[in-house]
């Protein structure tokens, strides 16, 4: 190309490119118990944390989706007595506009929960703290990863035959 060559994307004015963009995040739902306060901070032993994600997914709008990261932390100490209990629904809205069904679910699952993750942590960390515990600073999480060994699990599921035909 030469220097003083560019290229017009749309000729006509028309809005036909892919658009993706962040339209608000924020907690639908937070929840933090601390049952055996004030014991708890007597415990001799530290609780065994357990952590789990489930990501969903919703229409809202024409071209606007919720996305929703759900994270649950049960802090257990021993004689399965709980330490603390949090349960955490952070939403985010992307606004998505002419982008192919295919590429669209990969970036909901898996480009989505990442730029959410990281707020969401922090509010997990700062909700843990203000219970009068260390931070709970999570593991970075490579939601590409999982939503390809999700795709690629449900690929093999449906290519294998039923039980029982032969």
């Amino acid at each position: 190309m030469a220097e003083n060559e560019f290229v017009t994307v749309n000729p006509n004015g028309a809005d036909n490119g892919p658009q993706i963009g962040l339209i608000a995040q924020y907690v639908k739902d937070l929840s933090f118990e601390n049952p055996n306060a004030p014991s708890v901070y007597q415990w001799p032993a530290q609780p065994r944390i357990d952590v789990s994600f489930n990501i969903g997914v919703a229409p809202a709008a024409d071209d606007v989706h919720e996305v929703q990261m759900n994270i649950e932390v049960r802090a257990v100490g021993e004689g399965e007595q709980v330490a603390f209990a949090l349960e955490l629904l952070y939403a985010g809205l992307f606004g998505i506009r002419n982008v192919a069904p295919e590429q669209m679910q990969g970036f909901l699952y898996a480009e989505a929960p990442r730029l959410l993750f990281p707020f969401a942590r922090r509010i997990v960390a700062e909700t843990v703290r203000d219970g009068n515990f260390p931070p709970l600073l999570l593991d970075p999480i490579d939601f590409a990863a999982m939503y390809m060994a999700q795709a690629q699990q449900a690929q093999s599921l449906a290519g294998a035959e039923p039980a029982g035909e032969a």
